[in-house]
């Protein structure tokens, strides 16, 4: 919630400064508020608009940073969200407590259905196709999986054998297709290692070895 806030307020900044004819372009968190200023350092008036909502990110920021920090901790000491940790702690903990009982799914790909993650089918007459994901479920666990899988396929730089299944599906079929078949994999695999008590094998000789 407190990163929905903060990206809400730096989208109003962006479409108050397009206004002026002062566009921000792409720009990292840390460096947002520096850009922001220096746009608005020759317009006073738009500067003591601007100077409230950026205090405002500023704080929602800072907060934002104190739960991660609580989270991580959180993470570290239980032993399945440190196994799960590879696909990132926010994913391992969200994960962890939608999951919770570990018995309730027999199968590892029952997961990925569980969670919205599956294709809708349409059948009517002589119709058979599939539409878009069922979005059954929980929303939360999704949307954790979808941005993680997101990540994988368009900012990780470290490879593996996910990535590269991704990467063939993006070719064939589009990114955002190839983002949501990653993020319903992503669930099957981490049930997988939870369990079998083991560690993502980046590589498919990884795999094999285990």
């Amino acid at each position: 919630m407190l990163q929905a806030k903060a990206r809400d307020i730096e989208n109003d900044l962006r479409g108050t400064l397009r206004n002026f004819g002062l566009k921000v372009g792409i720009v990292s968190a840390a460096k947002f508020e520096t850009l922001i200023r220096e746009l608005v350092a020759n317009y006073l008036d738009l500067a003591s608009i601007v100077e409230p909502l950026l205090v405002a990110r500023r704080v929602l920021r800072e907060q934002l940073g104190i739960l991660h920090r609580q989270l991580l901790s959180v993470v570290r000491q239980d032993e399945v969200c440190r196994r799960l940790m590879t696909m990132g702690p926010v994913v391992a903990l969200t994960f962890r407590a939608t999951i919770d009982v570990l018995a309730r799914f027999t199968s590892s790909k029952a997961v990925g259905a569980a969670f919205g993650l599956t294709p809708r089918r349409y059948q009517s007459g002589e119709i058979d196709r599939m539409g878009g994901i069922s979005k059954c479920g929980d929303a939360m666990i999704r949307t954790m999986l979808f941005e993680a899988a997101q990540a994988m396929l368009t900012r990780t730089i470290k490879w593996s054998w996910l990535k590269a299944w991704g990467m063939k599906i993006a070719q064939r079929r589009g990114m955002k297709r190839a983002i949501v078949a990653v993020a319903r994999r992503m669930a099957v695999v981490m049930h997988r290692m939870w369990v079998s008590g083991t560690d993502f094998q980046w590589t498919r000789e990884d795999i094999a070895a285990a």
